[in-house]
């Protein structure tokens, strides 16, 4: 838990920067590259005839923006709390130092109203990533508090467009306005699903670009809840990336399977005639359903996907196997116990889950143990066993893991940051203890997360 002042954690110290053991961070420019985020409130239109009030956004009057920094060069973001209420901002799968983590009490003391934080990093790896807040995750994501976040290669792999995709659901009526953001009953098995599904804020948005062209598609996907096949149809396209981290080789982009908080980079060849169009597709049991378009125009660039550079790999440790320490993590419902104890953070008030038979009391100033402590530069493999028929996400903050195997199904050596638990899985999954600090460790259903399915790793000398 946090181990400095509070005058220090509010003047965003940057202290306790990790060394990655594959070769470190990337070396920083001397200046940093300075962002505003104001969270704020704002009433925006999602349906064509109304306008959804009380959404809440990282730009006063205008949905979250796309951030984008570079590789290996340091970053300041300045976030001001405009919001009748505390937040913080997470980084999701950036590598960065502890203090600048985003996890309210863990890392630092929320964000008052009216209060300014400083986070300042350099990010390690390439890709695609997310931002959103960890204090009252639930009702501030539904809201809006969901961001893209690209942090761009050194060399131009050779796209001609780059283009960000914010997957995600908002519960709305027909009126348009919210309503209930979830059910207690659905929270206690796969979570509530969303309403009205959105790409970058908008229902079925069209994106016309030339034909021929290559464009990078980066899908994050920012639900609170959805498990969803995605495919690109109509238009040659391959998967090159998923969770910020290059395949060894290209796959189809059909049935990906994407769960909340994960990424996939996918490159997209246009149409070669004018007035064709690519569609992103949800799969679903009902049928398809089309997310976005992306529309040929003029004459065709005649480009190939072979063109295209091969994204260099990020600089993560690979685990030592036959050295690595074995440690077994129970993810099941929760035992009998009491109810979250109320704080700024929110809380939805009940008790379901737990890892290790232990639930998650919620967002407190503690002190609390930690599911695990880790040697630093010692490798592990994480033994990830569900329990229950429903899937979890499972997220761990500030180190990347290598999937290793499944007793249901052959999963690919990816290396991730959000492991896709499926019903009565156990998952193995490897990585290098290389980052010092506490580490949120939890679901991605949210729901899940504040009804206990939640705790953190510690990784020391």
């Amino acid at each position: 838990m946090l181990g400095f002042s509070r005058r220090e954690l509010l003047l965003g110290s940057t202290g306790c920067v990790a060394a990655f053991a594959a070769g470190g961070i990337a070396a920083s420019r001397a200046e940093a590259t300075t962002h505003q985020l104001t969270l704020a409130n704002l009433d925006h239109r999602i349906l064509p005839d109304a306008i959804t009030r009380n959404m809440m956004s990282f730009a006063e009057g205008a949905p979250p923006p796309v951030l984008r920094f570079k590789q290996g060069e340091k970053v300041i973001v300045d976030v001001r709390n405009k919001l009748d209420e505390a937040t913080v901002v997470h980084w999701h799968g950036l590598r960065i130092a502890n203090a600048m983590d985003g996890v309210p009490y863990l890392t630092q003391y929320p964000i008052e109203p009216g209060q300014s934080f400083r986070y300042a990093f350099t990010p390690p790896d390439a890709g695609t990533f997310w931002y959103h807040p960890h204090c009252n995750t639930l009702e501030q994501i539904a809201r809006g508090l969901t961001g893209v976040l690209v942090v761009e290669e050194a060399d131009d792999p050779g796209f001609d467009h780059d283009v960000p995709l914010n997957l995600r659901d908002f519960r709305l009526g027909g009126d348009g306005q919210f309503i209930s953001f979830y059910k207690p009953r659905n929270a206690a098995r796969g979570g509530t699903l969303g309403t009205v599904s959105t790409v970058n804020w908008e229902v079925e948005p069209t994106y016309a670009f030339e034909a021929g062209s290559l464009v990078r598609l980066r899908l994050a996907v920012t639900d609170l809840t959805r498990v969803g096949r995605y495919e690109i149809a109509g238009a040659d396209a391959q998967v090159i990336a998923i969770d910020s981290n290059p395949l060894p080789a290209p796959m189809p982009a059909h049935d990906v399977i994407l769960s909340p908080g994960q990424r996939a980079d996918i490159a997209l060849r246009m149409p070669d005639e004018e007035g064709r169009a690519a569609e992103l597709a949800l799969q679903r049991k009902i049928g398809s359903k089309v997310l976005a378009r992306f529309l040929a125009k003029g004459a065709s660039l005649g480009r190939d996907l072979a063109e295209l550079k091969p994204l260099p790999q990020n600089p993560v440790p690979q685990a030592d196997l036959k050295n690595a320490e074995v440690i077994e993590f129970v993810f099941g419902w929760s035992p009998e116990g009491d109810a979250p104890q109320s704080n700024i953070c929110g809380s939805l008030g009940y008790t379901f889950w737990s890892i290790n038979r232990t639930a998650w009391p919620g967002d407190l100033p503690g002190p609390f143990d930690p599911l695990a402590t880790l040697k630093l530069g010692k490798s592990y493999i994480l033994r990830l066993r569900n329990e229950t028929p429903n899937a979890h996400p499972i997220h761990l903050h500030g180190v990347s893991f290598q999937l290793l195997r499944s007793n249901k199904r052959e999963i690919p050596k990816l290396v991730t940051d959000t492991a896709l638990l499926l019903s009565e899985e156990t998952m193995d999954l490897a990585l290098v203890a290389d980052n010092p600090g506490d580490w949120a460790f939890h679901c991605h259903v949210i729901e899940h997360q504040k009804t206990g399915l939640a705790g953190f790793l510690r990784i020391e000398d």
